[in-house]
């Protein structure tokens, strides 16, 4: 317990100071840390998007520790640091994707100390991360939220281009605005405004590593999160990324929420677009907190279209103990009518058999 003492210190003064030390943009822009009085069950190490910082990662911090966990959201190597940052002096982010597997590494092997079992999570280039921790320490890693992960863009046109040209990259858009819900008032922009392209390239590398790895490897449970609205990463590869994870590993979800929703790829927070913020979070937390395979959740949906509450099904399938308070919410969002008209395909192929009589 003296070990936790010293650790929950540094993790929530010593780094802070080190971290001031390099100069940063703002103060939001530190590592957050949501730490209870002792080690927990469960453990979360969550990473932020390519060039934004540890903000996006507030709401779902404070969800979970509020739920008991320990919650850890470091800043990213070559972030969030102050400085007259343009196209003439590029901001100082990684140009090779060592420089993350070491980091991440070192972040599991730290946060592990903070509960028996880690939760890994991230958004984008952090869902990236998350996902190769995955792959790399399935055993280690007690399941993986993969928010909006880049594992290519959503143009093979941009995926050339941030492979083969050597320049720097402005946003279209200027970094978000995060506006303090008490005061209403609103912070100077957060995260760099532009990077060079060898900067993208290494997670884009990272992203190609784990769609190779994923079809040969074991990986941890993963849950899948994209929206049609996202014009940022490619969603077909996340499908794509799923389907193997599922091959190796059945309790591996995915959901692509609708483009009537507008969830953008900056999906963790309302202040940057997603107005379902909470939504999401409460999904995540089902996907943590239950341990149902896919194929149960696919299950579990087929059944609700038969005119079923989600309760009446989960009691008649003897499921309750599997499922987390929050999976209703969960199962809202899975496409209910496309697993209908898969079953019936099927059943009709196995003529009139359902498929749990195979």
């Amino acid at each position: 317990m003296t070990s936790y003492i010293r650790l929950k210190r540094v993790l929530e003064h010593d780094l802070k100071q080190q971290e001031a030390r390099h100069g940063l943009m703002d103060a939001a822009l530190h590592t957050r840390v949501w730490l209870q009085a002792q080690p927990t069950d469960r453990a979360c190490l969550f990473f932020h998007g390519f060039t934004a910082g540890p903000y996006q990662m507030e709401r779902i911090g404070q969800q979970f520790y509020r739920a008991g966990y320990n919650v850890v959201a470091p800043l990213l190597p070559g972030h969030g640091r102050a400085g007259n940052w343009g196209k003439d002096n590029p901001p100082p982010l990684p140009t090779t994707p060592e420089v993350y597997q070491t980091f991440a590494l070192q972040w599991l092997n730290l946060v592990s100390l903070l509960g028996d079992r880690v939760v890994v999570g991230g958004l984008s280039g952090g869902g990236t991360l998350a996902a190769w921790l995955a792959l790399e320490k399935p055993a280690q890693v007690d399941r993986a939220v993969l928010c909006a992960p880049y594992l290519s863009a959503s143009s093979r046109v941009i995926d050339l281009f941030v492979k083969k040209i050597d320049t720097y990259f402005a946003w279209a858009t200027a970094p978000k605005s995060i506006v303090d819900p008490a005061t209403a008032a609103q912070a100077p922009p957060l995260g760099y405004s532009g990077f060079t392209t060898p900067a993208l390239r290494a997670v884009l590398e990272l992203g190609q590593l784990c769609q190779q790895r994923v079809k040969q490897a074991p990986i941890a449970p993963t849950f899948t999160i994209s929206s049609e609205s996202d014009r940022a990463v490619s969603n077909f590869d996340h499908q794509h990324f799923f389907a193997a994870a599922l091959s190796h590993q059945p309790t591996s979800w995915h959901v692509l929420f609708n483009k009537v929703l507008d969830i953008p790829h900056s999906m963790m927070t309302a202040q940057e677009g997603n107005r379902y913020q909470h939504l999401l979070n409460v999904m995540i937390q089902a996907f943590v907190e239950s341990d149902l395979t896919w194929a149960e959740v696919e299950e579990i949906a087929y059944r609700m279209t038969k005119n079923r509450t989600f309760n009446q099904v989960v009691a008649e399938l003897g499921w309750q103990s599997k499922a987390s308070k929050d999976m209703p919410a969960m199962i809202t969002m899975v496409d209910k009518w496309a697993i209908a008209v898969k079953r019936e395909l099927d059943g009709r192929q196995l003529g009139g058999r359902s498929p749990r009589d195979r």
